[in-house]
Order: structure tokens, then sequence, then C-alpha cells
């Protein structure tokens, strides 16, 4: 794969998903995995989404690393910081006034998007990206049934901390980022060359 192609679609990747964060965060509402869980945790700490993001997945790079390789690790690191970083600038220079049917149906499909373009450049966002990734390639799991079970997940955790209506909204979020997953995403040839090396 063309480097200066691979290393473009994650950044535009991170774009995608850092905005869409970005649109749910303004209205309140919540995506699904470890941004989910981040997006959580900012409205009980005084850390932003991004420093949270990028502590949370701290864990995660070792279970890479032993079970998908070291291109999949630095790929995902290197996306990790970018959407942490992108999330840091879009706090103090985008401001987003969105109704919150719109945001949660943009920001889920604008994470979704963005999600299908890591997958398909051996990457991901870390925390239940990493094991969504890695149930596809080991043993045929698609990513969307475990993104729906992180919006399970996410969801449960929710319920004691968001509003009945913020979490309507976010359920719209979640189903439209678990649509686009489902519906799009096809792992491409050479991931399953790497899941062969990885083993």
């Amino acid at each position: 794969m063309n480097v200066t192609h691979r290393w473009l679609s994650i950044f535009e990747g991170c774009v995608l998903v850092a905005l869409g964060i970005h649109i749910l965060n303004s209205a309140g509402l919540l995506i699904s995995g470890t941004a989910g869980i981040g997006m959580i945790l900012r409205q009980l700490t005084d850390l932003s989404f991004g420093q949270l993001f990028f502590l949370l997945n701290i864990p995660f790079y070792l279970l890479a690393w032993r079970t998908l390789g070291r291109d999949f690790t630095v790929n995902t690191f290197i996306s990790i910081s970018l959407l942490s970083i992108f999330s840091e600038l879009m706090k103090h220079f985008v401001s987003i006034d969105m109704n919150p049917i719109l945001s949660g149906t943009l920001g889920g499909l604008l994470v979704g998007f963005g999600l299908i373009i890591l997958f398909r450049h051996n990457a991901s966002l870390g925390g239940l990206n990493i094991l969504s990734v890695y149930l596809e390639r080991r043993h045929g799991i698609h990513a969307s049934k475990t993104t729906l079970a992180a919006d399970l997940l996410v969801f449960a955790v929710a319920i004691v901390t968001l509003k009945a209506e913020s979490i309507g909204y976010s359920l719209l979020a979640f189903a439209f980022l678990s649509s686009v997953v489902g519906r799009y995403h096809r792992p491409p040839k050479w991931a399953h060359a790497k899941e062969i090396k990885a083993a």
C-alpha cells in the first residue's frame, strides 16, 4: 500500500471522527466505545475529552502489540494521538450549535465513516476498536457486532449519568454509527496477510 495514501487516509479518518465527537459533545450526547466512556468521564472530571481518550487507551496498546502486530499498534497509537490533538483544537476553535436530532445523526455518521477509513488502513482508535479488529481478524466476528455490544455497554453506564432526552438522542448516534460500520466495512485483502504474520 502506498505510504502517502495510507497516512493521508488515517489523517482524514481522524478528522472525521474528531468532528463527529465534537458535534456530539457540543450537544451533550455520547458515542460508543472508549470514546463514549471518555465523554462520560469528561462530565465527572476536570480533564478534557482529548486527555481522557489518550489516557484510557494506554492499557490497550499491549493487547494490540501482542495480538495484532507492531504496524497495527503504531498506526493505532498515531491515530489516537491525532484524534486527541484534533479534539483539543476543535474544543478551542470550533463552535457548534445544532439541533440534537441532527447532532446525533451527523455525529454518528461522521464517526462511523471515520472508523471505516481507519479499519481499512490497518489502524483503529484503540480500546474496544482494538477488540473489534482482533475478533474480526481472528474469529470472523464482524466489527459491527462488537460495536453494537460497545454501544450497549456505554448506554448502560450513561443511564445513571445523563438525562433521558440526551440518552435518546445518543441512541440515534449509536444506531447510525453501527449501521455505517455494518454496511460499509469490508476487511481489505492485505489485512488477512497481516493476520497470518501476527499469528
